[in-house]
């Protein structure tokens, strides 16, 4: 049996708002998605607005906070086709997702739910965001674009545009990968290297 090719899907959607507190039976649908898959050393970059289901009319809290018109999302591609995007992945190959927190799996399934089509995705899942704050000992989770700056670094693009921060994602994940091997590989000192036993022969000779 031909083993499965290994892909990496790096993840991020942007969500509709409601335009304040207590919108009754409102939830957040996908409006946006940036997608950078890496497999065999190869990179392949997706971005493209999603025309929500049911709260089709986006807030002015929506489109300010994300900086986005009704335009663009009412000219993208239907949830449902973006759900058979992310499913060809998952049957092409050992498929890991990594994002950066929870929510973006937790709307596409909930979206997936009210659409009554399956979840695209039977590998595995890396929370980021979770792995970045266990590494590195922080009590509270942090931000995507707090957590490449404390790296020193800066993000791609602009922030809260889906690519952008898919991208970023990436390269937080090769930066906290490097750290990791590079803890793994280095070893505990042993009493030969924290004493200088020339020192103690010279002695010993007199």
């Amino acid at each position: 049996m031909k083993n499965r090719e290994s892909i990496t899907l790096f993840i991020d959607f942007e969500f509709s708002m409601p335009e304040g507190r207590g919108h009754k039976g409102f939830f957040p649908e996908i409006i946006e998605v940036g997608l950078l898959a890496v497999r065999g050393g190869k990179q392949e970059k997706f971005s493209s607005y999603v025309k929500p289901r049911v709260f089709k009319r986006l807030t002015r809290r929506c489109k300010n906070f994300l900086n986005i018109s009704q335009q663009q999302v009412d000219g993208g591609i239907s949830f449902h086709a973006l759900v058979e995007r992310l499913a060809l992945y998952d049957e092409v190959g050992h498929c890991k997702v990594v994002t950066w927190g929870n929510m973006d799996m937790k709307v596409l399934k909930h979206n997936c739910q009210i659409a009554k089509i399956p979840f695209p995705f039977t590998g595995e899942f890396v929370d980021l965001s979770m792995e970045y704050k266990r590494f590195f000992g922080d009590r509270n989770q942090t931000g995507l674009w707090k957590a490449v700056q404390e790296y020193g670094k800066d993000g791609t693009g602009k922030h809260h545009k889906a690519l952008d921060d898919a991208m970023t994602t990436y390269h937080i994940y090769q930066l906290v990968e490097k750290d990791k091997k590079y803890l793994n590989q280095s070893e505990s000192t042993t009493i030969g290297d924290r004493v200088d036993f020339s020192v103690l022969r010279q002695f010993l000779a007199q």
